[in-house]
């Protein structure tokens, strides 16, 4: 068994610049690595991500960039000790459409690999929707939108 899911989010804007706001550390900390993104995602790079709502760096391994296509990178699975492969494809669906696809695996084939794999299908489905309400509406959706009791700067997490 492989443990892989896949989400889409049809967003209404051109590819190039849906895709832009994907590899743009601008543009991705507007609505989803919300405290900040050492770099764009560019074929071979290390990239670190952080959100204000999540303590610690995320490092990335960026392995392919086609622009206005795709974006492939690996980074830690949750439970640590090995990577999982994520692979973000672009479509456009028409001048002002883009269909956005992630998916993502490599899991382990045990339960915090699978508790892990739902954990991730449920924050890719997020970023798309965050991605989608920046790029179609102006607004960083992300914000607040998590609890954290552990963050220090966060009012009930003292």
């Amino acid at each position: 068994m492989d443990l892989k899911f896949q989400i889409q989010t049809k967003i209404q804007k051109p590819v190039a610049e849906v895709f832009d706001a994907v590899y743009n550390p601008k543009k991705i900390t507007q609505y989803f690595a919300t405290e900040s993104a050492s770099g764009p995602l560019d074929d071979g790079a290390k990239v670190i991500w952080r959100f204000a709502d999540y303590p610690g760096d995320v490092p990335l391994s960026v392995k392919k960039v086609v622009p206005n296509a795709l974006i492939v990178f690996e980074w830690t699975a949750m439970e640590g000790g090995y990577d999982t492969h994520v692979e973000m494809k672009f479509e456009p669906l028409g001048p002002e459409e883009t269909l956005v696809s992630i998916s993502e695996g490599n899991w382990k084939e045990n339960q915090k690999g699978l508790d892990s794999s739902y954990g991730n299908c449920y924050g890719w489905m997020q970023m798309s929707c965050c991605l989608k309400a920046y790029l179609e509406y102006g607004i960083n959706l992300r914000k607040g939108f998590f609890y954290n009791p552990k963050l220090e700067n966060h009012p009930k997490g003292k």
